[in-house]
């Protein structure tokens, strides 16, 4: 009887079109985003002076790791820098980021650069949980899947896919679903742009894809 309801279910599975679930395509951090803090969070971080938290809110969104560095790294020295992003980061995309963007992860270095992109690209979060952690430990995948992400698909991710994307929230997931099926970007950005800003269309857009 086991056997016969284990077979079942292998069968529905693949009636379903059963796949690997995607979920938190955003890795889950503790660290702070520059584009979604307030001025006390930010001012609570090393180094952060009030000049540098007023250009950060004035510049904000950080599309890229490397928008934001480009904005520090001629005030403060690399052991500044280093410091500051263990506490605060703009999650980098596996498939799209510079060797530069990688190297700012703190303790990455160049081995860890290599075996970033080796795996690229990356469809889901569980591959580089997977890949990493034949090279680190379970702590250190965890610490290092806070700065990455892998982009969302707009048509297919799950309401946990999308939660994962730093300030989503629930509003954001039933507007998401809501324009399924998604045929192009400007699609996105029209829709979804009947209830934010066009600065946070362009944050929410870098965590998603078409593909």
């Amino acid at each position: 009887m086991k056997k016969i309801v284990a077979f079942a279910g292998v069968v529905l599975a693949l009636l379903l079109g059963f796949r690997e679930p995607t979920q938190a395509q955003v890795g889950k951090s503790e660290l702070i985003n520059p584009d979604l803090a307030n001025e006390k969070e930010l001012a609570a971080l090393p180094h952060m002076t009030p000049a540098l938290v007023k250009t950060l809110i004035e510049r904000r969104p950080f599309l890229r790791m490397a928008d934001l560095n480009a904005g520090l790294a001629p005030v403060l020295k690399p052991e500044q820098l280093s410091e500051l992003y263990g506490k605060m980061f703009v999650q980098i995309n596996l498939n799209n980021a510079s060797d530069e963007e990688i190297l700012m992860i703190p303790g990455a270095g160049k081995r860890m650069l290599r075996e970033f992109k080796e795996y690229r690209p990356y469809k889901v979060l569980t591959q580089f949980r997977k890949e990493i952690g034949k090279y680190v430990d379970d702590k250190e995948v965890a610490r290092l899947e806070q700065y990455v992400f892998v982009p969302v698909s707009l048509n297919a991710a799950s309401d946990e896919d999308i939660l994962s994307i730093p300030g989503a929230g629930r509003r954001m997931v039933r507007e998401f679903k809501e324009y399924r099926p998604y045929s192009h970007i400007e699609q996105f950005r029209k829709e979804i742009g009947k209830y934010v800003d066009k600065k946070e269309v362009a944050r929410l857009e870098k965590y998603v894809t078409l593909n």
